[in-house]
Parts: structure tokens; C-alpha cells; sequence
């Protein structure tokens, strides 16, 4: 068997091994933290797909059940289709390790993570990171890591680096943190209205805290590392570029410059339609390659972006960099949601809707590596693609919209309301009607117009915005010259280097997402992106205010309502009854839905859009669980008769005593001659004894009944049926 080699990242606890297992991947390593171990390989294709002219780059991380000593649910007992948990993860490992391949490498590249043991402390979504870096850099594929990953949290204002699960509940920060060994690479995560200064120092502190990862990477490298191999890297050649740059000249800037999307489309189409004839006349058939043809236009039209914007600060469509596009907002947009909203930036358009449910509606969750159960605040995202004026298959949401709905998702949690304050389930579906750049900021945007419309009470507004960059680099790859820009469309970011979304309050920041197409970001960029991001974020939450500064007052007419009710946590098997059967007859007689909290406190949820059916079903649960109370008067229920009294029901399932003497205001002789079994008479609570016993009275009940009436006072009583 191969050599085993490994390295441990010094004061990370990290150890990667390989040699010994996955020996015909072209690169493969076993990573792990505590318990926790990882699986990751790299693996390249020898031969290119037919008119190939992308880089296919595939990552894929797996959770396996047994790696928690558990069986998978279901009837077939094997894993199926990837949670939404492993999709975040290998969207989270492409991006850093996408940018990092030489330009015109297009053999297939496939990274394939699967989780061999999980000790539910530390989440292994770090490792896959490390894995598939580790994994590419010891194998004979080209790239220029290795990179570094480390989750920052910020716990009583100290920074900690891969905090377990459990401090992760502790900390107002989820940083993940990539970077090579001088410059962030990407960066992902939420925060608690966190300061931009300190997110600044928590980005500096994570640059920190990966060079152990990365030094283990290359020192593992040095023992097991594989000779890269020179595979063929296939670029437009200078002949087919000069041939199309002067066939189109400045038309072809002039489509670029068309202020509309679908106009300046279809300007290019035309031109690209021109070159394609063009080119099949002077090469012939055998010898045109309309992969060059679109590689050409490719270049070009970077070309064309990138000098207006660094020698001219003139973008495509007329801004400025600093420039925001017109932004548009409605609330209230439709009568049967609970909360709906519109926000339009430019040619970018969401549509909110929310809905509020029981927390019986909450997302189950069955995570393998531990963390929580339940989800009670969700956002999904959806973008058809009429959205982009084209047709194409409609069916259900890719990784790319799992990835945006996630963002604009951890975007908001932080200022919904805790459950024990607002008990309910809270939905958002963000429905994309036009895209040119920034979606999952105008899904943030509109969603918190809707949680605001729904009447949720939020902390604070949010809000989102997507900054770019066009950079310019010397012989030596440092940046000479720059632009940041501050809501990038959609072909400044296919053209340029950076989308950077941050979004906040305008207390801080509650979650940002950093991708980036060069080697990495220095600092001061990051900072400046930042720093303008407050700014631009500032002047939309203000836009926003003038359609809905605050929540509503109340929940819309055709939400559901709640009561919450308290009650002795021993009494809850009371309500629940023998296999449900007494609070199924409360739900079935009032229609109402009633939950009780399964943390055993007692508390219970009554949920309803009709205000009698709420009041019917708290009335109800009030009565079953009270207690008999002395003073207080109650129409019980004769259940038997003795010689000595009668025991009368006075709440459902409490009885007590009402002694002969107390049946009337006068001498009785035998107890049936005033009330008999299943009689309903008034009676008042004068006693409960040491022992718990309670004593009730027919004569006190008539005499206070009677002068309450003769007083014309309306009298408060409860009542036992």
C-alpha cells in the first residue's frame, strides 16, 4: 500500500492525511477536526466534451447517515437526492476554488466530499473547503492555490476561530473566511446588525487564522504533491480576435453602450450574426469554430466594459461608479396574502409574499451533523426565466436558487422576531419578475417590505446591495488601478472582477457574500467596498421608508390570529386527553388550531382567522385547565348525591363538596329533594382545606346571585359547561 503522509494545521486541531486511500483520483485526502473526518477527492478528465467552451467544474458534498451511527428515513433506507445543507456546502467550495484555474483550462474537473464521521460538535462545511483545496493542490491538475477556510463567530465581543455548534448559538457572527496566503478570496455569512469596523477587524482576523491551514497544505504537498501536468488551454487566437475586432470596430461598442438590456442583446446578436457569416466565408466550413467566434466577442466585449470604466468611470449604462439605479417600492400589492410587497432597482424586480402559519408549519430538519430540528422562518427563491426574457425549462429550484434564497434568508433573520415573542411560522417566497444584477438583494429588499406589510414586528428594516470591481494588474499581478462599483448589472459582473453583497441595518450588517474572478482582494478594496456599501444601503433603506418605514400595527384582516395561553405544565396531558381525544374535540367544536410548546412550559398556542373561533377554543382550555377558586361563583354539574350532600362539578374534571347544610337557605331533610345527578345549579367556592378538598355552596351562590341582582350589577362568574 501507498505511503500515508500527513500534517496537523498548528493550533487549528485540522489533520489531513492521504496516500493510503482513493489512490486513482488524481488527488485525494482525508481531513478532520475532533471526530469529525472528511472525505475529499479531485479528479480531471482526460478529454474535452464535443464544442466544449466553458470550464466544467462540478464540487459535490455528501452527508451519509452513517456517519452519525444512524439509519436514513424511509422506506428504501439510503440517501437520496442532496439536502439543502450540501448544496449551500459545494456552492460554498466552488467559489473559492473556481477562480484559481488557469484561464482556458477547460478539462472537466469533478471534487467529490463525503462525510465519513460527524461528532455533531464541529460542522465539517470548513473541512469540505480544506478537503477539495488540499485535495487539488496534491494532485497534477493545474491551480494556483492552496486556499485556507476558517469559520470566525464573535462570542462577548472576542473573536473565535471554528467555533463548535454550540458556541455557534452564543456568537452575533458567522464568518466563513477563504483566502490565500495574503488576500481574502471569498467570504460568506450573517451577523447581528454587527458594525462595519468590527466586521472590518473579523475579516483581518480571519486572514490570520488561515495561514496554519494553508502552511499545512503545503507542507503535506512537499511529501505526497504529484508534478503538474500541462494540459492544452484553449483560448480565441490572436488571428480570429484581430479578424472580428476590425470587422465590427466601433459598432460593436456602440451595442455594448445600448442603455437597455434586451436592446443592447439584440444589437450584439446581430453582430455576432455578421461575424458568423463573415468568418465562414474566409475560413470555409471545415475550418470555423464558432467557439472562437464567441470567445472573440467574449474578449471584446471585456474589453470594451472594463476601459470605459477605468479610464472613463463611464459605465454601460450611463452611471457613474458611485451611482444607484432608480429604485420603485409597493407594499400591500394583492388582497388574500398576509404580506406582499414589490421592489424594482433598474431592470431588477422581486415580488415578495408572505405567509404567517401555526409553528406546527415550521420546516423540519434532519440534520446529520446536529444543529436545529425546525426552521420557522424561511425564504424561498425563484427565478423563471422570463425573468431574462428567454424560455427554458420550468420545473423546480436549481443550486443557484437555493444559494440566492439562503442569502436574502440569513439577511433577515436577525431582526424576525424570536418565536417566544411572535409565534408564528413565517414564509417568504420571492418571486423574480426581472433580472439584470443583484436578485437576492431585491429579494432581501422586498422581502423585508413584506414582513413589514404582514404586520412582523422586525428589529429593524434591511437592506441589500451588490458592489463590483474593475481591476487592473502590472506585470507583477499587484493591482495598479481600480474602480469599485456600487450596484454591479448583470454584465459588470460577468465582465468584471467582484460581486460583493453586504447587507444591514443601519445599526450593521447582517449577512454578505464576497465572490471574486481574480487571485484574491486586497484589503483596502474590501474596506472601500464596505464602506460604500453602508452609504448606498443608507439612501435605499430611506427609499424604502417612504413606502413603509415601520411594521403595522396589527396582523392583515385574513392572517391567523393567536392566543397564547399559560398553563400548569402537569395540566398539559389534561388537554391533550386520552390519544388526543379532548384537544381534538376543542379543535373540531371552536375550529381553531391549538399547539402546545414541546419545551414543556406550559405554553399554548391557539391559532385562528376567525376571532369567535379564537375566543371559543381560549375559553375552553381556560375552564378545562383552571382550578376552583374560593369567592368565585360557578354553574357546575350534579355528579353524585349522598346522604350527607351532593359533589358537584364545578370545572370540567374538579369537583367538590356542597355539605346538605349548604344546599338552601333553609332546613333540608334529604339531599335529592334540591339537587339530583346531573342537575345544573349555581354554586360559590367558601373553602379548600389543607388537604386540597373544596367546599361549595348552593345557599351562598343564591344569596350573592340575588343581591348582585337586586344591585342591577352584572355579575362575573365562570362557567363550568
Amino acid at each position: 500500500m501507498k505511503q500515508k503522509h500527513s500534517t496537523t494545521a498548528e493550533g487549528l486541531g485540522i489533520t489531513i492525511s492521504t496516500g493510503d486511500i482513493a489512490r486513482q483520483a488524481s488527488g485525494a485526502v482525508t481531513i478532520a477536526l475532533g471526530d469529525t473526518h472528511l472525505f475529499v477527492c479531485a479528479t480531471v478528465a482526460e478529454e474535452l466534451r464535443p464544442d466544449q467552451n466553458w470550464f466544467p467544474l462540478s464540487v459535490d458534498y455528501r452527508e451519509k447517515y452513517s456517519a452519525a451511527g444512524r439509519f436514513p428515513g424511509g422506506y428504501f433506507k439510503r440517501e437520496g437526492r442532496p439536502s439543502e445543507k450540501e448544496i449551500l456546502t459545494s456552492r460554498l467550495c466552488d467559489r473559492p476554488l473556481r477562480p484559481l484555474f488557469p484561464k482556458g483550462f477547460m478539462n472537466e474537473v469533478q471534487v467529490i466530499g463525503n462525510l465519513l464521521s460527524t461528532d455533531l460538535v464541529n460542522d465539517a462545511d470548513i473541512l469540505m473547503v480544506n478537503g477539495a483545496s488540499a485535495a487539488v493542490l496534491l494532485s497534477d491538475i493545474p491551480w494556483k492555490g492552496p486556499v485556507g477556510c476558517v469559520r470566525i463567530g464573535h462570542i462577548d465581543g472576542e473573536f473565535v476561530v471554528n467555533p463548535t455548534n454550540e458556541q455557534q448559538c452564543d456568537s452575533d457572527l458567522d464568518l466563513i473566511y477563504v483566502g490565500t496566503a495574503s488576500e481574502m478570496l471569498m467570504i460568506e455569512g450573517s451577523a447581528d446588525q454587527l458594525p462595519e469596523q468590527r466586521f472590518l477587524e473579523a475579516l483581518q482576523f480571519g486572514q490570520e487564522a488561515i495561514q496554519p491551514i494553508i502552511a499545512a497544505q503545503v507542507e503535506l504537498a512537499a511529501m505526497a504533491g504529484k508534478e503538474k501536468r500541462e494540459f492544452q488551454l484553449y483560448n480565441v487566437t490572436d488571428e480570429n480576435l484581430q479578424f472580428v475586432r476590425e470587422l465590427l470596430g466601433d459598432r460593436l461598442q456602440t451595442a455594448v453602450y445600448t442603455p437597455k438590456k434586451l436592446e443592447r442583446r439584440l444589437a450584439i446578436a446581430e453582430l455576432k450574426e455578421e461575424a458568423a457569416t463573415a468568418m465562414l466565408e474566409k475560413f470555409g466550413e471545415e475550418d470555423y469554430d464558432p467557439n472562437q467566434l464567441g470567445m472573440a466577442l467574449e474578449v471584446l466585449q471585456k474589453e470594451i466594459y472594463r476601459r470605459g470604466i477605468l479610464e472613463n468611470e463611464q459605465r454601460a449604462d450611463g452611471r457613474s461608479p458611485e451611482d444607484l439605479r432608480q429604485i420603485n417600492c409597493q407594499t400591500d400589492i394583492l388582497p388574500m396574502v398576509h404580506g406582499s410587497s414589490i421592489f424594482t432597482r433598474g431592470e431588477t424586480q422581486s415580488i415578495g409574499l408572505l405567509t404567517l402559519g401555526a409553528m406546527s408549519e415550521s420546516q423540519s430538519l434532519d440534520a446529520i451533523t446536529g444543529g436545529s430540528k425546525e426552521k420557522s422562518f424561511i425564504l424561498h427563491y425563484n427565478f423563471p426565466p422570463f425573468s431574462v426574457g428567454e424560455t427554458g425549462r420550468f420545473f423546480g429550484p436549481g443550486r443557484r436558487e437555493i444559494g440566492h434564497g439562503a442569502l436574502a434568508e440569513r439577511s433577515l433573520l436577525p431582526v424576525v422576531p424570536a418565536e417566544d415573542e411572535f409565534p408564528y411560522s413565517v414564509r417568504i417566497v420571492s418571486e423574480i419578475m426581472e433580472s439584470n444584477g443583484s436578485t437576492s438583494m431585491a429579494s432581501v429588499c422586498s422581502g423585508c417590505l413584506a414582513l413589514m406589510d404582514a404586520g412582523v414586528p422586525i428589529l429593524a428594516p434591511v437592506a441589500g446591495i451588490s458592489m463590483g470591481l474593475v481591476a487592473e494588474t502590472d506585470d507583477g499581478g499587484t493591482i495598479s488601478r481600480k474602480v469599485v462599483l456600487t450596484d454591479i448589472v448583470g454584465d459588470e459582473d460577468h465582465f468584471g472582477d467582484m460581486d460583493f453583497k453586504i447587507c444591514g441595518t443601519r445599526e450593521g450588517i447582517t449577512a454578505f457574500q464576497l465572490d471574486l474572478k481574480i487571485d484574491g482582494l486586497p484589503f483596502e478594496i474590501a474596506r472601500q467596498a464596505i464602506e460604500r456599501s453602508r452609504q448606498v444601503r443608507l439612501d435605499i433603506l430611506d427609499v424604502m421608508a417612504e413606502t413603509m418605514a415601520e411594521p403595522r400595527s396589527d396582523l392583515k384582516e385574513n392572517a391567523p390570529r393567536i392566543q397564547k395561553v399559560q398553563i400548569d405544565p402537569d395540566k398539559i396531558g389534561l388537554l391533550i386527553g386520552p390519544g388526543g381525544k379532548t384537544i381534538r374535540k376543542i379543535t373540531e367544536v371552536s375550529g381553531a388550531n391549538i399547539e402546545i410548546d414541546d419545551d414543556n412550559s406550559g405554553k399554548v398556542y391557539i391559532y385562528s382567522n376567525n376571532k369567535l373561533s379564537l375566543e371559543a377554543a381560549y375559553e375552553e382550555i381556560r375552564l378545562l385547565t383552571a382550578e376552583i377558586e374560593v369567592g368565585v361563583l360557578y354553574r357546575g354539574t350534579v355528579k353524585s348525591v349522598k346522604d350527607f350532600g351532593a359533589f358537584v362539578e364545578a370545572l370540567p374534571g374538579k369537583e367538590g363538596l356542597v355539605h346538605i347544610s349548604e344546599l338552601a337557605d333553609f332546613r333540608v331533610r334529604r339531599t335529592e329533594d334540591v339537587a339530583k345527578v346531573g342537575d345544573e345549579i349555581w354554586v360559590k367556592c367558601i373553602g379548600i382545606d389543607d388537604r386540597g378538598r373544596v367546599k361549595l355552596s348552593r345557599k351562598a351562590a343564591m344569596a350573592e346571585r340575588e343581591g348582585n341582582h337586586n344591585k342591577g350589577k352584572r355579575q362575573t362568574v365562570s362557567n363550568g359547561n
